[in-house]
């Protein structure tokens, strides 16, 4: 016990000598208060646009940023919002009713540029074609303009046929070890008739990892949990409906996906960094931690780390980011998501005991696509009706 001790004192002495940066150099996973929303504000940064689903980055030190709508067309804008031009449009090439006035889940409803972007001028969209079915294709930047991909670059990578026209999903991102994940819904209609959130023989319901650092195609992960059978290899996570954004904390590793309930409840989905995948979410076993299918339950479920029911609080959940941007310290680990039909936001994260607390941040009165993270991991809100805004101390 004193030769513990002993160990003890020399590793708080050990930490004490260290400078002051590298004892913070530890990113923060816990916040000591919660932080006051009336200190925060949305500036309006880019309008004019039509059903915009997305906001990103290129990773490549240049500052712009990537606005993706839902009839085919990605911007390019500069830091400020100013200098738009259209970077690739595929309008022709998804489904035709993402190209109306109506509402629809389908179209192009995915980007994610590859972590080594600036070297090899490469990303991959996620759309509905026009018959329905999901396709993942990479692209290649225009080698004459930066400002421009190639349309006839592309090469599709995956496939997967859509039994109804909703509930495709369509969220993608690389993850910290350089594979990307992809979110697919669970086939559509209401309370997965196909049972696909459970089924480890579908694509359907689930967040797939992929290696896509080939010269073509794709490959699996060698440490995938599925690899050696029990399911497709290219599951990562299973048990899900309609995963709407998902995000990696940029300085943890730590997953957020974001799924839409059924009829009652909204959730938050939380994987730590390390883990070995194979994660089952429930549904429809459960919607968020309420049984929905009785003959669904599974006894290896993880609950979500944070709910809300529908009512007042809307009903569809946006998944965002946790915040790591330098302009507002206050939220600095706190995750951040909002609701598609009453624009509201709240922050998830950990206490200083180590629990999860969940408390509403802003009432946006907007109608919440996506939110967005730019190279310095600033946030933006993304409002269906036609903008974006960032995320801003108020002044």
């Amino acid at each position: 016990m004193k030769r513990c001790m002993v160990f003890l004192c020399l590793a708080l002495a050990l930490l004490a000598a260290l400078p002051a940066a590298a004892q913070d150099s530890a990113p923060r996973t816990r916040l000591e208060a919660a932080p006051d929303p009336a200190q925060f504000a949305l500036q309006p940064l880019v309008a004019g646009l039509r059903r915009p689903l997305f906001l990103t980055h290129a990773g490549d030190g240049s500052g712009r940023l990537f606005i993706m709508e839902q009839g085919g067309i990605i911007h390019v804008t500069d830091a400020q919002g100013q200098d738009q031009r259209i970077f690739l449009d595929v309008s022709a090439l998804v489904s035709a009713d993402a190209n109306s006035n109506a509402y629809t889940e389908r179209g192009l409803l995915g980007l994610a540029f590859h972590p080594d972007y600036a070297r090899n001028g490469t990303f991959f969209i996620n759309y509905t074609d026009r018959r329905g079915t999901s396709v993942v294709a990479r692209y290649q930047v225009s080698a004459a303009d930066a400002n421009s991909a190639d349309p006839n670059s592309a090469e599709i990578i995956l496939t997967q046929t859509q039994p109804f026209p909703n509930h495709n999903g369509g969220h993608m991102a690389f993850g910290p070890e350089g594979y990307l994940y992809i979110s697919l819904g669970d086939g559509g209609a209401a309370g997965d008739p196909l049972n696909a959130g459970q089924d480890l023989n579908t694509l359907l319901g689930k967040i797939l990892r992929i290696d896509v650092n080939g010269a073509t195609g794709y490959s699996i992960p060698a440490d995938n949990p599925f690899v050696a059978g029990g399911g497709l290899p290219e599951i990562w996570a299973y048990g899900l409906r309609n995963v709407w954004r998902f995000s990696f904390d940029r300085a943890t590793g730590d997953l957020y996906l974001a799924d839409v309930g059924q009829n009652q409840w909204e959730e938050i989905n939380f994987q730590a960094a390390g883990s070995p995948g194979g994660e089952n979410y429930g549904w429809k076993g459960y919607e968020a931690s309420t049984i929905f299918d009785q003959r669904f339950v599974a006894s290896t479920v993880v609950a979500p780390v944070a709910e809300y029911e529908h009512g007042a609080n809307g009903c569809s959940v946006t998944g965002g980011y946790v915040y790591r941007g330098a302009a507002l310290p206050a939220l600095d680990g706190a995750y951040l998501y909002g609701d598609y039909c009453t624009g509201r936001t709240w922050l998830t994260y950990r206490d200083a005991l180590n629990a999860w607390q969940t408390m509403q941040f802003q009432d946006t009165r907007l109608t919440i696509s996506s939110f967005g993270q730019d190279e310095a991991g600033e946030l933006y809100v993304v409002d269906y009706s036609g903008s974006v805004y960032r995320l801003v101390a108020a002044e």
